[in-house]
């Protein structure tokens, strides 16, 4: 399962890729807009980081100018991949850019039935919002085992990029659940690293290992 970062800073990616955890980015526009800076240089400092998958989001709501944007963002580099909501018109400028060989993550997605006509519209990605779904309770990673069993019955290529990831349980459940990648802050990927047995354990390490040093006379 890939780990894709949902950030627009440049100096958690660096982190992230010293510790082999990076295999994508997922940007949008709030994310952007914390960042003060425009969408096309932060789009292009990412990719200058990383050759794999970037997603740049549209903003505009219309076919037309999703298209127009979309070209833009992927004209910025070869791993960009353009970022579209689960509308009518956002399938619509999903279906425009497949046709012309531009990748697609579309977003917001929050059922089954929507999850399969963006597959149906081409999507390269489609993102699934599990946390959003548990907010109202709803399972949301019921959403990603179903959407894996409809994928692989209907032989789909579309990969599930489970979004709104916010532990490190939650990624673990995704994996089980049959996720191709997950996004999520940078603080939750760094976290899957840590454990208190580990810490506990490693403290003990280097007390017994101090025990036996020579004490300065």
């Amino acid at each position: 399962m890939d780990f894709f970062a949902d950030t627009a800073e440049v100096s958690e990616l660096r982190q992230l890729v010293g510790l082999g955890l990076l295999d994508g980015v997922t940007t949008n526009p709030s994310l952007i807009a914390k960042s003060g800076r425009k969408m096309t240089e932060v789009i292009a400092e990412i990719c200058a980081i990383t050759s794999r998958p970037v997603s740049a989001e549209v903003v505009a709501t219309s076919t037309e100018y999703m298209i127009a944007e979309g070209k833009e963002l992927a004209a910025i580099g070869p791993n960009v991949v353009v970022k579209v909501p689960l509308t009518e018109d956002g399938l619509s400028a999903c279906r425009a850019f497949v046709l012309s060989g531009i990748k697609v993550n579309v977003t917001l997605c929050f059922s089954l039935v929507q999850a399969i006509v963006a597959a149906k519209a081409g999507a390269t990605y489609i993102s699934p919002f599990v946390g959003r779904l548990d907010d109202i309770n709803l399972d949301g990673m019921q959403l990603i085992r179903d959407i894996r069993d409809v994928y692989d019955v209907q032989r789909y290529d579309t990969q599930i990029l489970a979004a709104s990831v916010r532990s490190a349980n939650h990624l673990g459940e995704a994996a089980l659940a049959g996720a191709d990648a997950v996004t999520a802050p940078a603080a939750v990927l760094r976290g899957l690293i840590k454990h208190p047995l580990t810490d506990a354990g490693l403290a003990k390490f280097m007390a017994d290992w101090q025990s036996t040093q020579p004490r300065p006379v």
